[in-house]
């Protein structure tokens, strides 16, 4: 099945990672997820982008100077649009115990060190592994995650790759590569396929780059406008029935 992965939900809509915008990729027929996973001063992983708190909340500073409890108190959704007042930073166990047994592919994506054993803890504890994929730019921490477990599914965001790096990911059974969708090719995605990895886009920031993805044959990305890649999608369907 394509991934048609709602960024941060339907970011271009809501306010990205809250349930709001979750919610609403789901609605306009993104049949997956993708979000960031970062950690509280007190340990609680929860999902953010930014490394700082002033662009989606009306929070300030470092996320790791809060702890759980007082980041719960923050109104991630004003920043958006007034109608979204209220809504609140999601705990990584809240989001995969409301949509880790739904249909839904997932990708989650590590933003701070230090959090893989807890976020192993969390996919193991819901019955991720079928259809969560892990995915961070830095190896390191992929490499720590599969040494704290053998079957948690992973992926390597990448800008840029060469042969040595390839063999390296195929080592700690990575299976998902996820490159810039600004620099990628046909002859990239065919190469990497060809290498055994299934290649999932991401940075497609408009509907141009949308269709060159998919003429360059991924099998998904991550996207702000999931009903622009569900319509696209199923026109291609249609177009292969006739």
């Amino acid at each position: 099945m394509f991934m048609n992965l709602a960024h941060r939900g339907a970011s271009q809509y809501a306010p990205e990672n809250t349930l709001a915008a979750f919610y609403y990729g789901i609605q306009l027929g993104a049949n997956g997820l993708e979000t960031d996973l970062r950690i509280s001063r007190d340990g609680v992983v929860f999902l953010l982008h930014d490394d700082r708190l002033e662009r989606t909340t009306n929070g300030s500073g470092r996320h790791t100077d809060y702890t759980w409890a007082e980041l719960q108190e923050l109104d991630a959704g004003s920043w958006f649009a007034p109608a979204y007042a209220g809504e609140r930073l999601i705990s990584f166990e809240t989001f995969a115990h409301l949509f880790g047994r739904k249909p839904l592919k997932l990708a989650l994506e590590l933003k701070d060190d230090g959090i893989e054993e807890e976020v192993a803890h969390v996919v193991r504890k819901y019955e991720l592994q079928s259809n969560a994929v892990v995915t961070s730019f830095d190896f390191d921490s992929l490499r720590q995650l599969r040494r704290l477990d053998e079957h948690i599914p992973l992926g390597y965001l990448a800008n840029q790759w060469d042969a040595d790096l390839l063999e390296r990911l195929k080592e700690t059974r990575v299976g998902q590569l996820c490159p810039n969708a600004e620099t990628l090719t046909k002859e990239q995605v065919n190469l990497l396929k060809r290498e055994g990895f299934e290649v999932r886009a991401w940075k497609v920031k408009d509907e141009a780059l949308m269709r060159h993805c998919l003429q360059c044959g991924v099998d998904g990305m991550t996207i702000n406008f999931p009903e622009k890649l569900h319509e696209a999608l199923n026109g291609e369907e249609a177009s292969n029935r006739q």
